[in-house]
């Protein structure tokens, strides 16, 4: 089942290397030494998350090589560098550094020539070092740019983690997602984002967020604006979350196909990720607090193997397969009533 939600914010196109360097300095505290002139950073873009390490490149086959891409270079390509003569050094880089290589990072303290470093320089290509292992580096860059250049998308609903799941709370305007997400709060769970939900798909993960505007802020009708860090403290807010359930509140004559066993999974498709969706119809005096508790354990059952409609499902099924009980009345769940004096 779709769910309502914006179009995806397009894709970021770029990044400025000079804004990358920075941000991984002062984000990531990445130790980043440049080796060529740092002026070359600002002419130069990242246009994808992903990383090249030039070892075929640097052993002379070019053809498919995917200069475009961030390049990193570690113990494994400098030792190869390091055993070729310096006649064949410099023909192997003069050739690779033709291409317009974006940046070249020097990992776990490796270094290069300078005779290397000053061509680099002469062919306007940043080099930077740095103390960190290149497995390290390459796993945290990667993740930084996969964020940075992820799918987003905006939608409308309340966002909370209830005993550490998170819950998207959907529904029409006015069907009481915000006072829902109050009560869970007052209950000791936390609050993401209230009204707009900004959505992030990583990895195939749904993470969600508040925007800058309306982080740990909630509209509560007939009230007003509340500001839930401020009033409830800094353990009830939360500023992201992934995304695990959709729990649409719907009015009754709204939801016709109502889920009464369990067995049939809905789900929520959102920027191509299925999340398991709950459709519950809001009725007077039905307490939707306890019940999207309910939700998070069960979700939490289910993730650890159980899950209760397949469980009594089977019970039935092998009740059904024994003959001998097919006519008897149903069993008490004890043999015995022992004496209860309470």
């Amino acid at each position: 089942m779709s769910i309502d939600y914006q179009e995806a914010i397009p894709k970021r196109e770029n990044i400025k290397l000079s804004d990358l360097i920075r941000q991984l300095r002062e984000r990531m505290e990445f130790d980043l030494q440049p080796c060529t002139a740092e002026s070359h950073a600002e002419n130069k873009f990242i246009t994808e998350a992903d990383l090249h390490r030039p070892g075929l490149a640097l052993a002379g086959y070019t053809d498919l090589f995917t200069y475009h891409r961030i390049q990193v270079i570690g113990n494994t390509e400098v030792d190869f560098v390091n055993s070729l003569s310096p006649a064949k050094r410099a023909e192997v880089f003069d050739k690779l550094l033709n291409f317009d290589i974006p940046v070249i990072f020097l990992t776990d303290h490796n270094k290069l020539d300078q005779s290397i470093l000053h061509l680099a320089d002469k062919k306007n290509i940043p080099v930077y070092q740095t103390s960190v292992e290149t497995t390290k580096f390459m796993f945290l860059l990667r993740d930084f740019l996969e964020d940075y250049f992820a799918l987003q998308t905006m939608l409308h609903g309340t966002m909370v983690d209830v005993y550490g799941i998170g819950i998207l709370i959907s529904g029409k305007s006015g069907i009481g997602k915000s006072e829902v997400a109050l009560d869970l709060l007052e209950r000791g769970h936390r609050l993401v984002s209230d009204d707009v939900v900004m959505l992030t798909k990583k990895s195939n993960v749904l993470l969600a967020s508040a925007t800058e505007m309306n982080k740990h802020f909630m509209e509560i009708r007939g009230l007003g604006i509340v500001d839930v860090m401020s009033m409830f403290g800094i353990r009830a807010i939360r500023y992201q979350k992934r995304l695990e359930v959709v729990l649409k509140l719907a009015l009754w004559e709204d939801t016709p196909n109502i889920n009464r066993t369990g067995l049939n999974h809905d789900h929520a498709t959102i920027l191509g990720t299925k999340i398991p969706l709950i459709q519950l119809p809001v009725t007077p005096g039905k307490n939707i607090t306890v019940i999207a508790e309910v939700i998070a354990m069960n979700h939490l059952l289910k993730h650890y193997g159980y899950d209760a409609a397949e469980a009594f499902q089977k019970k039935i099924k092998a009740h059904i397969n024994d003959k001998s009980k097919v006519h008897e009345m149903p069993k008490r769940a004890i043999e015995y009533f022992e004496g209860d004096f309470e």
